[in-house]
């Protein structure tokens, strides 16, 4: 069979990919006929050279498009070719007919691979060979929002003017041009999801979009399976971040970091409650959570959440508003819509709910909706003064303000909001991740999903959408990019959110929103730009949170309390408990209020001090036989059975985990009662007065001090002279004389003097502080028990007292690990007094544990026969018990602090607690009352020093004189020598300690006389020797 050349190359525009390789093998065919001549070696060269020619000439005409410059190619060839017949020896005119074959080649394959590549982008089922050429001419990107909106009004131009831009730019998706399909989701689900099928059916490679989290949440379901990548710039729910969509990318910030900003600001001005307010879909209810989430960690929560129905007219808004109204908190955070978020504060303001006393925080819908208006009017102002506002924080940069002065000279009429930038960013963003894609040698395909050709008779058709192949590879990228837009470094965390995520703070007054400071997730509220942090190492700690001032509705400046007492009708119910002992302190009274005593003085003093009205009712609590429970007393409060518990109710660490107590307003703690009885007298008190190491130091001390005169004064004073015998009694006598003021010795050398000046001070201080305490001993009536406290109490075997109802048996049983049965519960003072008059031996107790109030009031009931034993071996105090979170729990702790400084509490003791009798509360132990050497050890140190210095002073004198009667001793050898040499076998010999010995021994004035006579002897035979030497002299002359 014959083919022309040019019915090949007609016929090829409508052949299949899967012709190319039949063509090609009848095309050499017929080239094998046509040149039949050719060599088996020109052949070989043929395959040699048809390729390098294909893949130049390919990339040439791909670039060249609309004009084929043919001549210039063949020119090439030519001289290629001939290049390879110089090498293999082949004739000129053997290459010009392989020349021509590779021109009937070229003509064909390149039409060839046109079509193919067209038919592979049409066609629904991927081909089995490669397409000539990776790069399309264009690629399709969808774009899926609300238009008639704040937010799609400002994202339809900034889509535009970003695809206009990659199109012009030559450094990005070269030759290829970018397509931007719009669909409109007409904020519905239903609507957007059918938009969203129609967009996949246009082959997009992205889908831009959209605005709503709720519409995303459908919309992502349709990206999983076609594996397109969904990028949206307005859409800020939390949970889209789950791994549930692998293909859903925020290009916006994400709500939960928005929600950390707000917690920050309200711990930061002190609001432990606030009112949730949102719009009653995904984006609302998520975000709430979040909030919820973060407060809960502060210890702050949100006490109430209002949900207004998407699309709820202004009566349905009121309505809600009028029930939050009556709730206590004051603080609200609005989290809506921007297109009719604006209505609550319409409402609010109608309601009078926008004056002082009230907290507005709005998120970032109000800044969107106010910087979409051209301009905002002075009714619009009014409605927002005072509220706080969260925006997104955009760098600013040179690109942004180019963009924004675009912006202006193309929508002079419109206003500009963030999620424009953010929709202008998402187009480059997928702009640049395709130009990587397509850099990495990728290829766009799609290829049909079986399970959308099952339709089941429904005439739907599903099968026109197609799974994008390259999609999961596509999205790789997406999240591996990291630019700078025009809001800002464009880059992704292992969560697929933005990085570095801030938002500024707004307070709406006057005729616009001002900014009062900024928050960060890497620095939390600051006032000075978060970039500039971004060097520091992070710190969020509340030290270093900083705001600028801000003015609050009502144009106050001081932030208010943000809670008030619930104008809801219902008075604070107050649970009492119903005493049947020390109803000092609260017991049932016939007048109203139904209760009194010392703590409801105290709670009815507090209360007052309140800058608001609360009304109360008290109700009691318990059968009025027995003290109740006051562990369920609290647990009442825990079920929302009371408000608050007001009594003597202990604050301890297991009721704090349920309840908020207020600032304790008496000290208590745990004390031991036992019995006692009088001390007897004993013959050896004259020793009490001091511990045995006080005697022990304060005897060595006399016959140190002794000693010390004694050698300081023996060789000046003849009364410290004389046989050993009567020096040694000497010493004895001065050092216990002295106690007594009563030595007859006379002391002569000024250091003796020192020393003894010092020592009688010492004396006098032990002596006065000894008859002190001996008077002490002797005169006070001294009281015993065989309880000496705690210690000894648990050590015993013991029965052990306590008070029915308090804590006091749960703290001995779990924390001293006595056995319960050791524990007997006692019912009034009376069953208190009785049981220690029995003792354990006759069924009583060896002692009471109880709270040192009821200590108080018993002892002075009974005319003092019972003491405390030991130390209070616990401390705290008697506090309110409100609901936990109850901020009125931190009002009465600040009106309880007043109440102390100004004295009203020592006034309301008095009153209640005035005791007829005062004894000691405690017996005091004779070991007690010793003094000990810790009390005088400074003293005996001085007295120490002193005889220290002194003693150094003597020996160096001594050791002086030694020295210059040295000589003449020495002297006095060496004559002896002379005179008897046969005496004496040695020479010189040195000093002993003997002979040292005997100077310290002899008088101070033989001393001083035998230096005076070896000074005169000295003169005169300095004066001999002078003489002599001048007779000497004159001779010689």
């Amino acid at each position: 069979m014959n083919y022309s050349l040019l019915e090949l190359r007609n016929s090829s525009s409508s052949a299949s990919s899967s012709s190319f390789l039949s063509f090609f093998f009848i095309l050499s065919a017929q080239s094998l006929v046509y040149f039949g001549r050719i060599w088996i070696s020109d052949y070989s060269l043929f395959l040699v050279f048809i390729p390098r020619c294909y893949s130049k000439y390919t990339k040439w005409l791909y670039k060249t498009r609309t004009k084929r410059k043919k001549p210039v190619l063949l020119l090439e060839i030519v001289i290629k070719m001939r290049f390879l017949v110089t090498i293999r020896g082949v004739s000129m005119a053997k290459a010009i007919r392989v020349v021509l074959l590779c021109l009937s080649v070229l003509w064909v394959v390149p039409k060839e691979c046109a079509c193919r590549s067209n038919f592979s982008r049409n066609s629904s089922s991927t081909s089995s060979l490669p397409p000539l050429s990776q790069k399309p001419s264009s690629v399709n990107v969808g774009a899926l929002f609300t238009y008639d909106s704040f937010i799609g009004r400002a994202a339809k131009p900034a889509f535009i003017a970003a695809m206009d831009d990659v199109n012009a730019d030559q450094t990005v998706l070269k030759g290829i041009k970018l397509n931007i399909v719009f669909q409109d989701s007409n904020c519905s689900g239903f609507i957007g999801t059918m938009g969203a099928l129609q967009l996949m059916e246009n082959k997009v490679v992205a889908a831009i979009g959209p605005q709503s989290s709720g519409i995303a949440h459908m919309i992502s379901y349709v990206s999983n399976e076609l594996h397109v990548p969904l990028l949206s710039f307005g859409a800020t729910d939390p949970t889209l971040s789950s791994l549930q969509y692998p293909y859903f990318l925020r290009t916006t910030q994400n709500d939960y970091f928005q929600m950390h900003a707000i917690a920050d600001f309200l711990s930061y001005s002190g609001w432990r409650q606030v009112i949730a307010i949102f719009v009653d879909d995904e984006c609302g209810r998520n975000g709430i959570s979040v909030l919820g989430d973060v407060l809960a960690k502060k210890r702050s929560g949100i006490s109430y959440k209002a949900a207004i129905t998407p699309g709820a007219d202004s009566s349905s808004i009121k309505d809600l508003l009028v029930s939050v109204n009556l709730m206590e908190s004051r603080v609200f955070v609005v989290h809506v819509n921007p297109d009719s978020g604006l209505n609550v504060f319409s409402v609010a303001k109608s309601l009078g709910m926008m004056g002082s006393g009230y907290v507005w925080i709005a998120t970032d819908w109000l800044p969107t909706a106010m910087d979409s208006m051209e301009h905002v009017d002075s009714d619009t102002m009014d409605l927002l003064q005072g509220v706080v506002a969260f925006r997104h924080y955009t760098i600013e940069s040179s690109v942004k303000r180019q963009f924004m002065e675009r912006w202006r000279s193309l929508r002079p009429n419109d206003g500009f909001n963030s999620y424009a930038m953010y929709a202008y960013d998402s187009v480059w963003l997928v702009a640049r991740a395709l130009d990587v894609f397509f850099r990495e040698n990728n290829k766009i395909t799609f290829s049909n999903d079986p399970n959308l050709h099952k339709t089941n008779g429904s005439t739907i058709q599903l099968s026109a959408l197609s799974v994008f192949n390259e999609g999961e590879k596509f999205m790789k990228i997406i999240l591996g990019m990291n630019h700078t837009g025009v809001t800002g470094p464009i880059q992704f965390d292992s969560d697929r959110n933005r990085v570095n995520p801030a938002y500024e703070v707004l307070n709406l007054e006057g005729t616009g929103p001002r900014t009062v400071g900024y928050w960060s997730n890497h620095s939390g509220l600051s006032v000075v730009h978060p970039e500039t942090l971004y060097s520091k190492p992070p710190n969020t700690s509340t030290a270093n949170q900083r705001l600028h001032g801000i003015i609050w509705p009502g144009e106050v400046t001081k932030p208010p309390r943000g809670w008030v007492f619930p104008n809801n009708g219902k008075p604070l119910r107050i649970g009492v408990p119903n005493r049947v002992s020390y109803t000092e302190y609260v017991s049932k009274d016939k007048n109203p209020p139904g209760v009194r005593g010392y703590c409801i003085d105290v709670f009815e003093a507090a209360i007052e001090l309140l800058p608001y009205p609360v009304p109360r009712t008290y109700i009691l609590y318990g059968d009025g036989k027995r003290n109740p429970s006051y562990d369920n007393l609290v647990n009442e409060v825990v079920a929302d059975n009371f408000d608050v518990a007001v009594g003597d109710i202990t604050i301890v660490t297991n009721r704090t985990r349920y309840v908020d107590f207020t600032q304790p307003f008496i000290e208590s703690g745990l004390v031991v009662v036992a019995p006692v009885k009088e001390a007897k007298s004993s013959p050896w008190s004259f020793l009490k007065p001091f511990t045995i190491e006080m005697w022990a130091v304060t005897g060595a001390f006399f016959l140190f001090v002794g000693a010390m005169v004694w050698i300081l004064e023996h060789r000046f004073n003849q009364e410290f002279r004389g046989p050993p015998r009567r020096q040694l009694i000497t010493i004895f006598w001065f050092s216990f004389s002295t106690m007594f003021f009563s030595h007859r010795e006379n002391t002569v050398s000024s250091l003796g003097r020192l020393v003894l000046i010092i020592w009688l001070f010492v004396v006098l201080i032990i002596n006065s502080s000894y008859t002190a305490s001996l008077t002490s001993i002797l005169t006070v009536r001294q009281l015993t028990s065989r309880i000496e406290g705690i210690d000894s109490l648990v050590t015993s075997n013991e029965k052990i007292g306590v008070q029915d109802g308090t804590f006091a048996r749960n703290y001995l049983i779990n924390e001293l690990n006595i056995l319960p049965s050791r524990i007997v519960p006692l019912k009034d003072e009376e069953q208190y007094l009785s049981a220690l008059h029995r003792g354990p031996k006759a069924g009583g107790v060896a002692a009471i544990v109880d709270e040192l109030p009821y200590i108080e009031v018993l002892l002075t009931n009974s005319n003092c026969k019972f003491r405390t034993v030991g130390q209070e071996f616990t401390r705290t105090g008697w506090g309110f018990a409100f609901q936990r979170d109850s901020p009125l729990a931190v009002d009465m702790s600040t009106a309880i602090l007043q109440l102390s400084e100004e004295g009203e509490l020592e006034k309301i003791h008095r009153k209640w607690l005035n005791y007829k009798h005062e004894c000691s509360m405690q017996i005091s132990h004779s070991e007690d009352s010793q003094l000990s050497l810790k009390s005088f050890w400074g003293l005996f140190l001085i007295c120490g020093i002193t005889c220290f210095m002194a003693l150094t002073v003597f020996f160096w004198r001594v050791f002086w004189q030694y020295q210059r009667l040295l000589p003449e001793s020495a002297d006095e050898e060496r004559a002896g020598e002379v005179s008897e040499p046969s005496r004496s076998g040695r020479g010189l010999r040195a000093p002993s300690f003997k002979e040292l010995i005997k100077v310290v021994d002899k008088r101070e004035a033989e001393i001083k006389e035998i230096l005076k006579q070896k000074s005169s002897k000295k003169l005169k035979t300095t004066q001999s020797a002078a003489g002599t030497s001048q007779s000497q002299h004159g001779e010689i002359t």
